[in-house]
């Protein structure tokens, strides 16, 4: 056997989906992002049509793929209607009356920290997905393995909390307090967990273990957290980046769902899902999201306008109360250790 065999022979690409999926959805997503969120630090006066594109193609958007899992057939509906009937209602008036007699900038300070955890989260999740692609390869676990995932995004958070931008989004924005020292600390954590990390993957590919799709996804983990919170020090660009990542990787990850939950064909009892989710129908599939999105958003914001805040800004408060609904909603339907979520997604045991 060549050289070139053996180095082939230890490397083990376990795809998701295919690699043509996989390598946009992993390498594709984290360009596009940073890409864009370079363009804005270059000119600023472009910030203010990104972030209305983002918002309107891809956040909304986003929140909108939620609730093809939520009540788009049924079955899910039967499964999940409390998130709807009981939680929806209770996080818009806690929302609502926050901002309303306590002020904005409350909900924007919510946001900054909910948003960190719940983006960190989805890509916790998706690498644990990829990982369960390739159960023999070698891996760190227990809470070494929490650890090398957590630290850049613990880092990239204590370093804003330290920065204390002020603003957010062009909102103010007060952050809890935190030294230099801190900062400093987990940042030596953090380059000693990723240069272990770095050991052990070069451990795995010398013994022919290597799970190089969960290698690659977890780089570019690494990297968009950098890029998102420490190379970009304006707060509200370095978030853009981020934001963009967790958005459109949220919309692919759930139409790939959807398309390997209806792989046999056409379900009588989810007849649109499954219809807009067969190959070759992403387009479909997010052509439907972007024209639920402006009927639903056009008509809540008017009515916001209209009823509660006519002075205020009622984009923000409406954006958090689905982002904060949305953040509770995930951690119910995603968890991937739940049998049917591994079943779909065809992970091992």
């Amino acid at each position: 056997m060549s050289d070139g065999a053996v180095l082939a022979a230890r490397v083990h690409w376990a795809w998701l989906r295919n690699a043509q999926f996989d390598i946009s959805f992993i390498l594709g997503l984290p360009a596009l992002a940073i890409s864009i969120g370079l363009i804005v630090v270059w000119q600023p006066n472009l910030f203010v049509p990104i972030l209305i594109f983002d918002l309107w193609f891809l956040g909304y958007h986003h929140v909108i793929a939620t609730y093809t899992r939520l009540c788009f057939d049924r079955k899910s509906f039967s499964e999940h209607w409390p998130l709807l009937v009981f939680l929806l209602p209770l996080v818009a008036a806690g929302t609502l009356a926050i901002a309303y007699y306590l002020g904005l900038w409350i909900i924007v300070s919510i946001y900054f920290y909910w948003q960190w955890f719940h983006y960190t989260r989805q890509s916790w999740g998706i690498s644990r997905a990829y990982r369960g692609k390739e159960r023999s390869a070698l891996y760190e676990d227990g809470w070494i393995d929490q650890a090398v995932f957590y630290a850049l995004p613990v880092l990239g958070i204590l370093s804003r909390s330290h920065q204390d931008p002020g603003q957010f989004i062009g909102l103010e924005l007060r952050v809890i307090p935190v030294a230099a020292p801190m900062v400093s600390v987990a940042a030596a954590a953090a380059v000693a967990l990723i240069g272990y990390w770095a050991l052990r993957r070069f451990q795995a590919w010398r013994e022919g273990r290597l799970a190089a799709v969960h290698t690659l996804y977890m780089l570019t983990h690494f990297t968009i957290f950098v890029v998102g919170y420490l190379a970009i020090e304006d707060v509200t660009y370095g978030w853009l980046v981020i934001n963009i990542w967790h958005n459109a990787q949220y919309i692919l990850f759930v139409w790939m769902f959807n398309n390997r939950r209806f792989k046999n064909g056409i379900d009588p009892d989810a007849r649109f899902l499954s219809y807009i989710s067969q190959p070759g129908r992403l387009w479909l599939y997010l052509a439907t999201c972007v024209v639920i999105t402006g009927v639903i958003y056009w008509a809540l914001l008017g009515a916001l306008d209209a009823w509660f805040f006519a002075g205020l800004s009622a984009t923000i408060v409406l954006y958090q109360i689905v982002n904060f609904h949305h953040y509770v909603v995930d951690a119910n339907i995603w968890k991937v250790r739940k049998e049917p979520i591994r079943r779909t997604l065809g992970l091992q045991d």
